[in-house]
């Protein structure tokens, strides 16, 4: 009897998290598992304030799908395509033509990217922050921009360079937010041309919450630790305008920004549109408890999906409620899901998702947090330290927990790394300069 041929399409909380529980458990003679992604790693995304701001190597952050699931097939490529009807994905290697990957079972399971809007220049001029490519161009660009501040010698050029916009006052605009502007503000001790009131760091949010997820009063409470660090809160205002770095708002402000963040939400992977399998009007894959495809209230035999590009139905809230789209919901139902699939191949029972949520937890800078967690409400000291026992447990691998641990150890004697490599970004550009240009026979 050939193994059953399962395909894992995304290498994110719920890839990774499935097809390591997979390769565990199921024999190869039962199963064989493939994964496709286009990155060689899984980025585990709470990490990336603090690797963006210098607490964390960014090599830490990521883990390398090739050391952690040595016992399945790695494809680094982007599924293009995925035909259920005929079972087969449409998969383009990094380089060459490409190829078609057969399957019995499939787990889709891409993620999600950033929501935005049609707003004039955010294409030209704004940055997200989903990516360790992302994170590392932003630390770079901020200790760039104070080395312009102090060169200069025009104020508005100096302004310019010192003002920091972020759109979103979620987890990850208001963690961004924090550990950014506490790196720069912890860069300063070094520039002596510049002080701490000079920067401008705003926060811009189109709702009148910030941190929604750890309820109003935790809420309440990171407005005002925010406010006293002397930052620029946005509330019930819109991005209108980023065109040529001007940042045009709802509430009628207007300024000259050379940083501007958006984090204002995230949307289903748009390779979910290139798939046979039936979707919800937010674009997301249609699932029942046990976490398999459905289409209506019929069973799409092989097809399985989770986290943030399925819609699933939370049976802890009330009906036709869906689970969130965090990493507390991901990483259980992947689990769920491997487990669920290794029943469904034994020819055994399947169990339904069901997880209340527990709470949340949120650094605004080192030793500064925010948590609601079982009803239990912290700030401060205790709520950073929540915030970094619960990543470091959630982190897969014990290769990356104790790397991370090393990175936060030596923290305490040694000082924080600001110095900016930007060179990073364009490597080839000083060789260039020095290379004659020649003629093409």
């Amino acid at each position: 009897m050939k193994p059953v041929r399962i395909l894992v399409v995304g290498a994110g909380h719920v890839g990774l998290y499935a097809a390591l529980r997979l390769s565990s458990k199921l024999r190869s003679t039962e199963a064989e598992v493939t994964v496709v992604d286009p990155q060689p790693h899984m980025t585990y995304q709470p990490f990336l304030p603090e690797a963006a701001a210098g607490n964390i190597s960014p090599r830490h952050t990521v883990v390398p799908l090739r050391r952690e699931l040595r016992d399945c097939n790695i494809v680094h490529g982007a599924v293009t395509k995925v035909e259920h009807s005929r079972k087969v994905a449409t998969v383009q290697p990094v380089v060459g033509p490409s190829r078609e990957i057969p399957y019995d079972h499939i787990i889709v399971a891409p993620g999600s990217v950033s929501r935005t809007l049609p707003i004039p220049g955010l294409r030209e001029h704004a940055v997200g922050f989903k990516t360790i490519g992302e994170a590392i161009w932003l630390r770079n660009h901020v200790l760039e921009c104070l080395d312009i501040a102090a060169a200069t010698t025009d104020p508005q050029t100096r302004q310019r360079a010192l003002t920091f916009v972020v759109v979103g006052a979620g987890f990850a605009g208001v963690e961004a937010l924090g550990e950014m502007e506490d790196m720069a503000r912890d860069a300063l001790r070094y520039y002596p041309e510049l002080k701490a009131d000079d920067m401008h760091w705003v926060l811009v949010e189109a709702t009148q919450r910030v941190l929604p997820e750890v309820g109003p009063q935790m809420g309440a409470y990171t407005v005002e630790a925010l406010l006293k660090r002397n930052m620029d809160l946005r509330l019930g205002t819109r991005l209108e305008s980023c065109v040529d770095g001007v940042v045009k708002l709802s509430d009628g402000g207007e300024f000259a920004a050379d940083t501007i963040v958006w984090t204002a939400g995230v949307k289903a992977h748009p390779m979910i549109a290139a798939t046979d399998l039936p979707r919800n009007a937010q674009g997301k894959l249609t699932c029942n408890p046990t976490l398999r495809v459905v289409d209506g209230d019929s069973l799409v035999e092989g097809a399985w999906s989770a986290g943030d590009c399925a819609a699933v139905p939370d049976l802890t809230a009330a009906a036709g409620e869906m689970c969130s789209p965090s990493a507390q919901h991901a990483v259980r139902q992947a689990r769920l899901l491997a487990d669920n699939l290794i029943a469904t191949v034994r020819g055994k029972g399947i169990r339904e998702y069901r997880h209340k949520h527990v709470g949340s937890v949120a650094s605004l800078g080192l030793h500064k947090g925010v948590a609601h967690v079982y009803g239990f409400k912290a700030k401060g000291w205790v709520a950073w330290f929540m915030h970094r026992t619960y990543h470091m447990s959630r982190i897969p691998s014990l290769n990356r927990k104790v790397r991370v641990i090393a990175d936060w150890t030596l923290a305490l004697f040694l000082k924080r790394e600001v110095v900016s490599l930007g060179a990073l970004h364009q490597p080839m550009d000083p060789f260039a300069q020095v290379t004659q240009p020649t003629q093409q026979p």
